[in-house]
């Protein structure tokens, strides 16, 4: 892509406050820097007949894609989820670990740092997400229990000297011992706190959420759910007005029923998109490795021996389509679930999660069953599937 200046004209294109017919988007050094619908004459047009323009995807929890894997603590592992990733929309994406020997967890993260700084060719690398370590037993899910450790200040240091300050988020069970106290010294470093895998109460939760943490991780899913005597984990972060909810939307994590009463409760803006891939994304189902756990995948669910979830083989332009048509949610508020919702989460919405102009010209290029034809980042096309042609 040689030009320094095009517009994208698509007949619909889904920008930050409405879906627009007859778009024209002007991208100037890999910037949006004007949305209109009569063109300068002599700015070369890129054609996107009937498909249409979406911001592009952000994924904040994945593990891994097309046999790579997070723990795998190499860059090559971090480039093939980078890639593999842009072939479905995502431009960026938070490396997630998940609970590992302790000597693994530090190499993992200092790899996500290395990556963090020289960037992958695809979905750009926006951070580490720690999940693992510090949970309970009771709700381990696709975790080994005998790998987890003391949520204490030197080994949360640990890691954030490891990361090389690409550590986002950390993941924990606010019934540990000092839970309160971590929680505001990650809020301090500029670290959000997610709860999950946990069993703790409505009361402790709040006292969590009162504390700094953010919300809830993959809600519903390993964590105590709502009991009429006790609302749990679940009841609590959905509940909190300010609380952020993360999403596995494949019809398998959550019930279309639970997915519409999660809307119902949080709205548009505190609902975000997730896909908790793991390494089988994109592969046959089979035996597969997450952590210290084999995973068996039938049909595209992954499962541990004890038959608990192990993530996903999600992508999430396949979670908006769910959204749309298991929950009925309107098609640009799911949309932004996958973009700017979590932009804002984590902080970067100046800059990404919706088509706007001076953010960067980063777009998702879909046909009518949400399907990625195209992906483009900073203006440039890093991913085109072989079912059209693209003229740059």
């Amino acid at each position: 892509m040689k030009a320094k200046q095009y517009y994208l004209h698509s007949n619909s294109a889904y920008t930050e406050n409405s879906i627009e017919s007859n778009c024209y988007i002007l991208i100037t050094n890999g910037l949006i820097t004007d949305i209109c619908h009569s063109p300068s004459e002599s700015i070369p047009i890129v054609e996107l007949d009937n498909l249409t323009i979406l911001p592009g995807f952000l994924d904040l929890h994945i593990h891994g894609r097309e046999g790579a894997d997070v723990m795998d603590a190499t860059p090559e592992a971090i480039e093939t989820i980078s890639t593999s990733l842009a072939k479905h929309g995502v431009v960026g994406f938070l490396a997630t670990t998940v609970t590992s020997t302790w000597e693994n967890t530090l190499a993992a993260f200092e790899n996500i740092g290395y990556s963090y700084q020289s960037q992958p060719s695809g979905a750009q690398v926006l951070g580490a997400y720690n999940e693992g370590l510090f949970f309970t037993e009771d709700h381990k899910g696709a975790h080994d229990e005998q790998y987890f450790l003391p949520l204490s200040k030197e080994n949360i240091n640990a890691i954030i000297n490891a990361a090389q300050g690409a550590l986002k988020v950390v993941a924990l069970a606010p019934e540990l011992p000092g839970s309160e106290e971590i929680i505001r010294y990650l809020s301090a470093n500029n670290i959000k706190a997610m709860l999950g895998h946990t069993n703790a109460n409505y009361q402790q939760t709040c006292d969590a959420l009162h504390a700094g943490a953010c919300g809830g991780v993959h809600v519903f899913n390993g964590m105590k759910g709502i009991h009429h005597r006790d609302p749990g984990c679940a009841g609590a972060v959905l509940l909190d007005k300010d609380a952020y909810v993360e999403v596995i939307a494949d019809g398998v994590h959550l019930h279309p029923g639970i997915l519409k009463m999660i809307y119902r409760m949080k709205g548009p803006k505190k609902m975000g998109l997730i896909s908790d891939c793991i390494v089988a994304g994109g592969m046959s189902d089979g035996t597969y490795r997450l952590g210290m756990l084999d995973v068996e995948v039938s049909e595209g669910v992954a499962r541990t021996k004890s038959g608990s979830l192990a993530g996903s083989t999600l992508t999430l332009e396949r979670a908006i389509a769910n959204l749309v048509s298991l929950a009925d949610i309107p098609k640009l508020e799911a949309v932004h679930m996958a973009s700017l919702v979590p932009a804002e989460f984590l902080g970067v919405s100046d800059s990404l999660g919706s088509i706007s102009v001076n953010k960067r010209a980063c777009f998702a290029i879909v046909d009518d069953a949400f399907n990625v034809q195209a992906t483009i980042i900073d203006g440039e096309l890093v991913f085109k599937s072989d079912n059209f042609t693209l003229n740059f």
